[in-house]
C-alpha cells in the first residue's frame, strides 16, 4: 500500500494556527518571505503555503539540497552490494588517477566524500568545474591532498559529484534515472530534472529540481527511517547512518545552524533535528524528536533566519496530543496564507518619455555579460524588453504592475558558460520617476527574483541588473548605451 498526504488543521495534529502564522510573519519580517513552505506533522500536512507567483505544480531548484539525494542513492546502491563505503576512491577512478598517488589520496574513501572529511583543505569545486568538460574526474583526482582524510571537515560540493560519478559507472546510468524506480516512483515523483555533465553523470551535489511537496515526502519518508507505506524504500540504517555525526563542522565557525556536526550529506541540527539544504533557503527540515518535517524554498541570504523561527515559533508550539479547535485562528491562518505573494513592479504606468524610447535599440559598451543591444516596446498592457548578447536574441513581455506569465531564453542569473535555456517567468514593469523604468523578473522554477532599472537620458540609456540573490560576489551590473 501507498502513502498519501492527508491535509488536516494544525490543532489536529497538536500545532495552533497561530503558531504557523508567528512562523510566516517572522519569515516576512526577517528575510522578506519564501517562495513556499509545507509542514507535516504525524505524516500529515498541518499548513502550507506559496508566495504567488510561486505556485504547487512548479520544481524549483534546489541547489545543495540535491546532495542529500546523491547521499540515498550511495545508500540504495551500498544496499544492493555495488560497493562499500569503505571502498577507496580509486578503486573506481583507475585512468583517472595520476601518477603518483599520495599517501592521503590513497586512503580516501567513500566514507570521506560522504562526510566531507576528503583531506583538501579547501573545497575543491572550483578547480574541479573551472570547465565543463569530460575531465571532472581526473582534475578532482589532481588537486593536492593537504590533509589525512577523516581529519579536517571542508564543504565540497565536488566529493558529491565524485559520489554521483561513482554510482554512475557502477549501475551504468545517471542517479536520476536509478533513483527513479527505487525512491522517486513510490514516493509519487514525477521523473525530475537533474543537471549533469558532458559524460552524462548527474551534479550530484547541485542540479536537482522538485516540487515543495516531493521534497516534504522525501523528508517524511527519512522521519519514518526509510519506510513509505507499507515498503522499505532505503534501509533503515542507512537513513539512521546518513543523518548520524561523522565530522565536526565547527572548526571553521559560522552561525548556529552550521556548527552542530555533519552526516552524510545532511547537517545536522539543534533540538535533535538534521536538514538537507541548498544556496537561498531550500531546506528539507526532519525533526524526529517532534515527528515533524519542513520543507521550504525560497531565495533568500539569511539562511539562518529561517530555521530561527522555526525554533522560536513552531518547535516550542508543538504539543504531544491534538489540541481543541479554533475555528477563528484558523480562518486568520488561512487568510494570510491565501496572501501570500511577492510584489511586482511599482510605480506609474506611463510617462512622457514613453512614446520618445519604445522601440528604440541601444548599442551597448562591452561589458562582461557580452550585453550588444537592448529594446524596449510599449504595448497597451505593458512592455516587451529584447535583449541581445552572444547566446542570440532574448525577450520578455511584462505586465503593466502586473505579473504576466511567460517564458525567455534570457539568462537571468546571469552566470556566464550556460547553455541557453528555455525558463518561465513573470514579469511586471512600471515607471518609478518620469526619466526612469524599472522591469521585475520572477524566475519561478528558480530562486531569482531580480530587476532591470533603465535610466534614460536624451540618447543615453544606464541599464542596471540587480540580482536578490546570487553565487556571483559580484554587486549589480551596469550597462551604458546609446540610441542607434
Amino acid at each position: 500500500m501507498s502513502q498519501d498526504l492527508v491535509r488536516t488543521t494544525p490543532e489536529a495534529v497538536g500545532i495552533p494556527a497561530a503558531a504557523v502564522s508567528a512562523f510566516v510573519a517572522a519569515v516576512q519580517e526577517k528575510v522578506g518571505g519564501l517562495h513556499s513552505f509545507m509542514l507535516l506533522r504525524h505524516g500529515q500536512v498541518a499548513a502550507e503555503g506559496w508566495w504567488a507567483p510561486y505556485t504547487p505544480d512548479r520544481p524549483h531548484m534546489l541547489f545543495s539540497l540535491s546532495k542529500s539525494f546523491a547521499s540515498t542513492a550511495v545508500g540504495l546502491a551500498v544496499s544492493e552490494g555495488l560497493l562499500s563505503v569503505d571502498d577507496p576512491v580509486s578503486k573506481f577512478f583507475p585512468e583517472e588517477m595520476p601518477p603518483q598517488i599520495s599517501r592521503n589520496l590513497a586512503a580516501m574513501t567513500v566514507h570521506h566524500l560522504l562526510s566531507m572529511n576528503t583531506g583538501h583543505h579547501t573545497d575543491a569545486s572550483e578547480a574541479t568545474f573551472k570547465r565543463m568538460d569530460y575531465l571532472l574526474a581526473k582534475r578532482f583526482l589532481r588537486i593536492p591532498v593537504k590533509h589525512k582524510p577523516g581529519s579536517w571537515f571542508v564543504y565540497n560540493t565536488a566529493a558529491t559529484y565524485m559520489l554521483s560519478a561513482i554510482v554512475h559507472r557502477l549501475t551504468g546510468m545517471p542517479i536520476v534515472q536509478y533513483l527513479q524506480p527505487r525512491l522517486f516512483d513510490p514516493l509519487g515523483i514525477a521523473a525530475p530534472v537533474w543537471e549533469s555533465d558532458p559524460l552524462g553523470v548527474n551534479m550530484g551535489g547541485f542540479g536537482l529540481n522538485l516540487k515543495t511537496e516531493d521534497i516534504a515526502r522525501f523528508g517524511q519518508m527519512l522521519l519514518q527511517k526509510g519506510r513509505w507505506g507499507d515498503r522499505q524504500l532505503v534501509p533503515a540504517a542507512w537513513v539512521e547512518r546518513a543523518t548520524s555525526y561523522h565530522s565536526d563542522n565547527s572548526i571553521h565557525g559560522g552561525s548556529s545552524e552550521w556548527t552542530q556536526g555533519y552526516g552524510y550529506q545532511f547537517w545536522l541540527c539543534r533540538h535533535g533535528a538534521y536538514r538537507g539544504d541548498g544556496a537561498f533557503g531550500q531546506y528539507c527540515l526532519v525533526m524526529p524528536e517532534q515527528d515533524a518535517v519542513l520543507a521550504i524554498t525560497s531565495g533568500i541570504a539569511d539562511m539562518q533566519a529561517p530555521l530561527d523561527a522555526v525554533w522560536d515559533h513552531l518547535l516550542p508550539a508543538m504539543a504531544p496530543e491534538a489540541l481543541p479547535a479554533n475555528a477563528p485562528a484558523n480562518m486568520a491562518l488561512n487568510e494570510t496564507l491565501a496572501a501570500l505573494h511577492i510584489a511586482p513592479a511599482t510605480g506609474d504606468g506611463s510617462s512622457p518619455l514613453a512614446k520618445a524610447v519604445s522601440g528604440k535599440r541601444y548599442a551597448i559598451d562591452k561589458n562582461a555579460a557580452r550585453v550588444q543591444s537592448l529594446r524596449l516596446t510599449f504595448e497597451p498592457a505593458g512592455a516587451t524588453l529584447t535583449v541581445r548578447d552572444g547566446k542570440g536574441t532574448h525577450r520578455v513581455h511584462a505586465g503593466d504592475r502586473a505579473w504576466v506569465e511567460g517564458v525567455t531564453t534570457l539568462d537571468i542569473d546571469t552566470r556566464r558558460g550556460r547553455d541557453r535555456v528555455e525558463r518561465p517567468v513573470l514579469a511586471s514593469c512600471a515607471w518609478t520617476a518620469p526619466d526612469t523604468y524599472i522591469l521585475k523578473f520572477c524566475m519561478v522554477t528558480t530562486p531569482f527574483v531580480p530587476t532591470m532599472t533603465l535610466h534614460f537620458d536624451g540618447d543615453a540609456v544606464t541599464a542596471t541588473f540587480a540580482r536578490d540573490v546570487s553565487l556571483d560576489p559580484a554587486g549589480a551590473m551596469e550597462f551604458v548605451g546609446r540610441a542607434e
